[in-house]
This record gives structure tokens, C-alpha cells and sequence, in this order.
């Protein structure tokens, strides 16, 4: 299959070798932040990947020093959108990545915020280096969670831990991350391509119907969780795009200042 649409339309660079996807994320001088277009290609990408005879495993990254910064603020949402269609490619994104039938193994290279995080922690099975840095921080843009943080967090950390970092935004490391559970593998930068990749040939070269069905039983607790979730989080992220502080902090950020917050 020719993937060379996604790297002139969606900023998302596919090279297969070896029965193993590599998915870069190509927008580095904006470390990597999702726009309109990476959005639509995120929707697409895994469901074509999937069923794929010649790909046995997707590792994805980011190019250059981060993985993705989340959304990008200047150019994120489509002008084009009726309200009816606002709520429906955040749903698509999560739900692709969840029900990809090929393993998703994520090496979070650099900072992973926001949505970037949300991406990499649906991944199936996540290395990140020791210099990296991860965390959802819709808060501090004055937004709900609602891009699947609020979906997969809780599973991986549970509700209370998952409470406290998505309440404050707050960054951890890659070590921390990986010591709370957040992540499989915090490992060396230098080797964290290595290791991803040795995994990803590894599941892979495996017996495929088993390797996948083994992934999409234990994701059907993840479908659970979106089913109860998705819908009223991303309503809510809408919602707070319309309020005072998001603005605030819209205006802070472009004037690199801390964000003066009034609960309205």
C-alpha cells in the first residue's frame, strides 16, 4: 500500500521494514503538536495499517527533540465543522487507535503533553526515554480532559492517581512514569529506538492471530471505559474552549506569562 498521502497530507512519515510500521510524527519545528491535518491522518492511518498484510507490529515517535506537544492552538479544528461533526474525530482518533488489531508500540522520544500524551499512552506498549517528559495538560489551557486522557489514565494508574496529575497538569519524567506504571519502559534516549523496534519485531514475527486477539480481548476493558467516558469528556472539552479562563490562558501562553485564572 502507497502511505505517501499521509506524509503530504498529515505531516505523518510511514516506513515499513521488516513486518514493523515505523509512524513519525513530522512536524518538528512545532514539536510535533497536532493540527487539523495530523488529526484527520491520526483517524485514518491505524485502521489502513491494520489490515495490512506486510505490517506485523507500528512503532510510533515523534522527529526531532519532542513526541508531541498536543494540539496545536493555531490550527487545530476544522472552520469547516457543523457542531454535529465538533465532537466526532475525537472519538474517531481514540477509537482507531484502541481497535487497531496490529500491537502499537509507542517510543516517546521527547515531551509527550495533551493529546501526545493521550497517543502515546494508547499505545499498546510504551518505551520512553529517560529524558523525556509526559503528562495531560488540558488543565492548565483551562480545558477538560477530553481528548481520552480521562479513558486511559485511570486504567493504567488508577482514578485517584489519575485525579491528581490530570487535575494539576503537572509533567512527571520518564522515570517516574514507568515507576507508578504509566509506561512499561523508561530506557537510555540513545537506546530507546533499539529497544522498541527489537520489541515490535518480536509480536511482529509471533503468531499473529494470537499475538492480536490477545490484544483486542484485554482492549475490550478499554472500549468499556470509552463508552462510559468518551462521550461526556469530550462534551466537556467543548465546553471549557467557551469559558473565560481557557482564553486566559490562550493569551498567557502567546504572551508567555502564568495564566490568571477567575473560575469563569
Amino acid at each position: 500500500m502507497d502511505y505517501s498521502k499521509f506524509g503530504d497530507q498529515h505531516h505523518l512519515e510511514v516506513c515499513i521494514t521488516d513486518r514493523v510500521a515505523t509512524v513519525t510524527l513530522d512536524r518538528p519545528t512545532v514539536h510535533n503538536a497536532v493540527n487539523h491535518a495530523v488529526h484527520v491522518g491520526l483517524e485514518t492511518i491505524f485502521r489502513a495499517l491494520s489490515v495490512d498484510p506486510d505490517v506485523g507490529a507500528i512503532v510510533l515517535t515523534g522527529k526531532g527533540t519532542s513526541f508531541c506537544a498536543g494540539g496545536d492552538v493555531k490550527d487545530f479544528g476544522n472552520p469547516d465543522d457543523r457542531p454535529i461533526d465538533q465532537l466526532r474525530g475525537t472519538r474517531y482518533l481514540v477509537q482507531e487507535m484502541v481497535t487497531c488489531e496490529a500491537p502499537i508500540i509507542a517510543a516517546v522520544n521527547g515531551t509527550a503533553a495533551g493529546l501526545g500524551a493521550t497517543i502515546a499512552l494508547l499505545s499498546d506498549v510504551i518505551f520512553i526515554a529517560d529524558s523525556a517528559r509526559i503528562g495531560d495538560t488540558h488543565v492548565k489551557m483551562g480545558l477538560a480532559a477530553g481528548d481520552g486522557g480521562t479513558v486511559i489514565w485511570p486504567l493504567l494508574i488508577g482514578p485517584h492517581r489519575a485525579k491528581e496529575l490530570l487535575m494539576t497538569g503537572k509533567l512527571v519524567t520518564g522515570a517516574e512514569a514507568a515507576e507508578m506504571g504509566l509506561v512499561n519502559h523508561c530506557v537510555p534516549h540513545d537506546a530507546l529506538m533499539e529497544q522498541a523496534m527489537r520489541y515490535a519485531r518480536e509480536v511482529a514475527h509471533g503468531p499473529i492471530a494470537a499475538v492480536r486477539w490477545t490484544k483486542m480481548a484485554i482492549n475490550q476493558q478499554i472500549q468499556h471505559s470509552i463508552n462510559m467516558t468518551m462521550n461526556f469528556s469530550a462534551a466537556a472539552e467543548h465546553l471549557t474552549a467557551h469559558t473565560e479562563d481557557m482564553r486566559e490562558a490562550v493569551t498567557a501562553f502567546a504572551e508567555k506569562r502564568t495564566p490568571k485564572f477567575s473560575g469563569h
